[in-house]
C-alpha cells in the first residue's frame, strides 16, 4: 500500500496559517512538529515574500525534513531563485539588459521582505540550493510554476535539476536572472490546448498529471480568493493546482494527492 502523499503550494511566508493547515491534516502537533507518521508531503516553492515569516517557514520545512527521515521535501520556488538572487547579487545591473535589472529591484517589486534577508543564513542558503524544481511520485509530476521552461534546461527530471543546480552553485547572474525569468512565466496548460501541452510535458518527464503551484487559482476562475476552498483540477483532469492564494486571503491548502475512494453507502437491509 503506497503511504499518504500530500503538497503544499506557495506559502509566501505565513507561517502560523501553515502550521494550522498541516495540524489540520494531522502532518504536524501544534507546535509544529512531524506526526505524519508514514505520510509523504511535498512543499512546492514559495517560502518568502509577501508575508511576515519567510525564514520561519523555511525553517519549519527544513525541522519537517529531519523530523520525518527525509518524507517532507521541498521544491525550489521562483521566489526562493529571488531571494537567494538577490542576497549574492544585490542591485548589480544584469549585463546586456535593455534596460537596468537587478535582483533588488525585482525583489522589492515581488514583496521581498528585509527582514528574510537580515535573518538568512548560509544553513538556509545551502539547504534550498539542493533542492529539486522538478520530482515525480508516484505518477504526480511535482512542480512549482506551471510552465514549460523547465524543458529549456533538459529533457528528463534529472538533468533538469543538475542544470538548475549548477546555476544556483555558480555565480553568473546572467543565467541566474535567466532562472527567474524562466520561473516567473505560467499559465501553459490553460485555453484550448492546455491538455495538448501537458500531455506532451508529461510525455518528456513522466507522471500521468501535473501538480503545480504558483498562479493563483482564484485569479485562474476570476473569483475571490476566500472563495477557494480546493484544488483546481483542470486540461481535461491533467493538471493539478495547489496554490489557494495564501497572500491575498484565500486558504493554506494542503492537499492530498492520492485521497482513498469513499466506501459506497450500505443500501438498505445490508
Amino acid at each position: 500500500m503506497e503511504r499518504p502523499l500530500f503538497v503544499v503550494g506557495d506559502v509566501h511566508g505565513h507561517l502560523a496559517e501553515l502550521i494550522r493547515a498541516l495540524h489540520a491534516s494531522d502532518l504536524v502537533d501544534a507546535d509544529g512538529d512531524w506526526t505524519g507518521g508514514d505520510a509523504e508531503l511535498w512543499f512546492l516553492g514559495d517560502f518568502v515574500d509577501r508575508g511576515p515569516d519567510g525564514i520561519g517557514v523555511i525553517e519549519l520545512v527544513m525541522r519537517l525534513h529531519e523530523q520525518s527521515g527525509g518524507q517532507v521535501d521541498a521544491l525550489v520556488g521562483n521566489h526562493e531563485v529571488l531571494l537567494l538572487g538577490m542576497h549574492r547579487f544585490g542591485d548589480e545591473n544584469v549585463p546586456g539588459a535593455p534596460t537596468p535589472r537587478s535582483f533588488a529591484r525585482s525583489w522589492l517589486l515581488n514583496g521581498g521582505l528585509r527582514s528574510d534577508q537580515d535573518r538568512l543564513t548560509a544553513a538556509h542558503v545551502d539547504w534550498l540550493t539542493s533542492r529539486r524544481v522538478l520530482t515525480e511520485v508516484d505518477g504526480h509530476l511535482l512542480m512549482h510554476s506551471d510552465t514549460l521552461a523547465y524543458l529549456e534546461w533538459g529533457a528528463t527530471v534529472d538533468e533538469v535539476n543538475e542544470a538548475v543546480r549548477r546555476v544556483l552553485e555558480g555565480d553568473d547572474l546572467e543565467q541566474w536572472w535567466e532562472c527567474w525569468r524562466k520561473m516567473t512565466t505560467r499559465y501553459a496548460f490553460r485555453g484550448p490546448d492546455g491538455p495538448a501541452v501537458a500531455t506532451a510535458l508529461l510525455d518528456v518527464l513522466g507522471g500521468r498529471e501535473v501538480v503545480h503551484g504558483h498562479s493563483v487559482i482564484a485569479d485562474q476562475l476570476g473569483v475571490p480568493p476566500q472563495e477557494i476552498d480546493g484544488p483546481l483540477r483542470y486540461a481535461d483532469d491533467l493538471v493539478l493546482a495547489v496554490d489557494a492564494g495564501l497572500y491575498s486571503g484565500g486558504p493554506c491548502l494542503v492537499v492530498r494527492l492520492d485521497e482513498p475512494e469513499a466506501e459506497p453507502e450500505p443500501e438498505a437491509g445490508d
